[in-house]
């Protein structure tokens, strides 16, 4: 399996250019039926987790007791926040346990009030509620429909997350993948509820990127040398890039022909990264498009299969970005300075993108609450959307972005509010040992 192999070389060459991290094979198990997945594929995780519980009971026993005999220490148990379920293990074995949310601090309060939300209410959110959520650390109150598909899921999906988040309060601290600089609100609200004892300490401690990873196996080479190519032969910031991640090939032939006729309609350069959903029939990209849209885009507009998001965005030519507002997108495209486009699809990126406009002002709005299956967005709102982004260095949100692009690579420097904030973390831990 290509994906597996990719992840499998990609994390040796991490822990080779690190050599004081050490990887660690579990047995394989036996995953849960494929139909659960169908149903709820939070539930399928959190099954499978459960299932390789007595593995890493096993291990961590194993290097516990290993550490007796050495001069290393064992301080904690860092978790991903899928894996709440482990900290029983941790607490087992008498240590600490520290979840890393590789999501924002935002998403994080909305973990942090489900159980609340739960004993109140004990059934799935519902779109059609009037009523707005008020989120810890989210500064505007949160209409349902901006909310992750599973937390309307009546087939395992809630009730996932809501065992996740009841576990989040019993870890001694949250990791989270985020700078104070942006979003201060969430940062300063949770510093402040660690006196109540609310929270556990909360550590921002990103961006955490990779930038320099290897290619993906799915990259076609030739493709991207065409693609590097082209983009070098266009002017600075003139290019807005369509590139949605692993959920790009989810959209109905439909909505991926109102997307052709939206960037035609706009006028702009692009280059767009689509994939053919396996349910549409369709051999290649080429086939979804309107009749003679590539004869008439021809010049200014390239299409191409999976593409190296990074380097695209770092490239001179790159002005905006149409993308489904995964975390690790944003924080790339803050990273360069290039405005995004909101283009959700699944899990929590209608809330990303909710805080990107209402919150934050660093996104231009398509669709912050588009739900793969919903209504089509047209032609004429995606052409606005991009003439927007593509202008945005005329007025406020351009300059704003490159501010907050530079706010990230401060964070990380030495004396930056990440740098520090790992720091005190490593201290915390070294103190508690």
């Amino acid at each position: 399996m290509p994906l597996l192999v990719f992840v499998d070389s990609n994390v040796k060459s991490l822990t080779a250019s690190q050599p004081r991290i050490q990887v660690i094979d579990l047995p394989e198990v036996e995953p849960p039926p494929m139909e659960i997945f169908m149903k709820s594929p939070q539930y399928y995780v959190c099954e499978y987790i459960e299932s390789c519980l007595p593995h890493v009971k096993y291990l961590v026993s194993k290097i516990l007791s290993s550490a007796a005999d050495s001069t290393h220490q064992v301080v904690g148990l860092v978790i991903d926040f899928f894996c709440v379920s482990m900290i029983d293990i941790a607490n087992e074995a008498g240590l600490p346990s520290f979840i890393f949310l590789t999501c924002n601090a935002g998403f994080l309060g909305l973990m942090m009030h489900l159980p609340k939300r739960h004993q109140q209410i004990s059934s799935p959110c519902k779109m059609s509620d009037p009523d707005e959520l008020l989120i810890p650390g989210i500064a505007n109150p949160v209409s349902p429909r901006f909310l992750p598909n599973a937390l309307f899921n009546e087939h395992g999906g809630y009730t996932s997350y809501v065992k996740l988040s009841q576990r989040f309060k019993d870890a001694k601290a949250i990791i989270v993948n985020t700078f104070a600089e942006l979003e201060a609100y969430a940062v300063e609200y949770f510093a402040g509820d660690i006196h109540d004892h609310q929270t556990p300490a909360v550590y921002p401690v990103g961006p955490v990127l990779n930038l320099k990873s290897p290619p993906h196996p799915d990259l076609d080479l030739a493709q991207w040398d065409k693609t590097i190519k082209w983009l070098d032969e266009q002017p600075q910031s003139s290019v807005v890039l369509l590139c949605f991640g692993s959920g790009s090939g989810s959209f109905s032939a439909l909505q991926v022909k109102e997307l052709a006729l939206g960037l035609e309609q706009s006028g702009h350069k692009f280059l767009w990264s689509i994939r053919v959903p396996p349910s549409t029939g369709f051999k290649n990209p080429e086939e979804m498009l309107p009749d003679g849209f590539l004869e008439r885009v021809q010049g200014r507009g390239m299409i191409c299969g999976w593409t190296a998001q990074v380097e695209v965005l770092a490239h001179k030519a790159t002005g905006g970005f149409v993308s489904h507002c995964g975390w690790n997108s944003i924080l790339e495209s803050l990273w360069f300075g290039v405005p995004i486009v909101t283009f959700p699809i699944y899990a929590e990126q209608q809330l990303n993108a909710f805080r990107m406009v209402k919150e934050l002002g660093l996104a231009v709005e398509l669709k912050s609450d588009y739900r793969i299956g919903g209504d089509l967005v047209m032609a004429d709102e995606i052409a606005r959307a991009v003439k927007l982004v593509m202008q945005s260095d005329d007025g406020g949100l351009g300059m704003r972005v490159k501010k907050m692009g530079d706010k990230a690579r401060k964070a990380v420097m030495n004396g930056g509010s990440s740098f520090i904030s790992i720091t005190q973390f490593l201290n915390d831990i070294k103190g508690s040992a």
